[in-house]
């Protein structure tokens, strides 16, 4: 079966923004005593998706995962539905590690009232002393737009995109 035509990466950039525009629930994979731990999070992404922020209860089992050791992946999908291919459904992977998020970096309140923009449902949150908004540094992506349809990008050129060839080694 021929392999479809890549796109340009711009059109990439746009079909990965476009799905992090209609999906707001993602997965959070944190290491729990070395295994993956995943979690369901709501997310802001960035100006690229190479800065994510979420807004973590210490509570939370994903947070003390996060304390212990900061390497995360977060994924991202599009929802099934009937008459959908599960296996061509888009989907964006990003690796990387979070932090903290400190009331005092220049970047707080900006990113406070974007996150209270896109979850307003989050505003009592803010209050309570358990809450903290993590920035995660994302280091690369892997994303899926359909069959065939595989792109990798790093976080040194985020929105460069790189048609991902199938494997070709037995």
């Amino acid at each position: 079966m021929p392999m479809p035509d890549t796109m340009p990466t711009k059109e990439v950039q746009s079909a990965c923004d476009a799905l992090v525009a209609h999906v707001r629930v993602a997965v959070l994979l944190t290491l729990k005593q070395g295994h993956p731990f995943g979690s369901h999070v709501p997310y802001l992404i960035g100006d690229d998706w190479s800065r994510v922020y979420l807004h973590l209860s210490r509570l939370a089992s994903h947070t003390h995962h996060l304390l212990e050791d900061p390497r995360v992946s977060l994924f991202i999908a599009e929802p099934d539905g009937a008459g959908k291919n599960p296996s061509a459904l888009q989907r964006l992977n990003l690796q990387g590690s979070g932090a903290i998020l400190l009331p005092s970096h220049e970047s707080y309140d900006g990113v406070k009232q974007r996150y209270l923009a896109q979850f307003p449902q989050s505003r009592m949150l803010f209050g309570f002393g358990d809450f903290a908004i993590w920035e995660l540094h994302m280091s690369d992506a892997h994303l899926v737009l359909g069959f065939g349809q595989a792109y990798q990008a790093h976080s040194a050129n985020p929105r460069e995109w790189h048609h991902q060839k199938p494997d070709t080694q037995p």
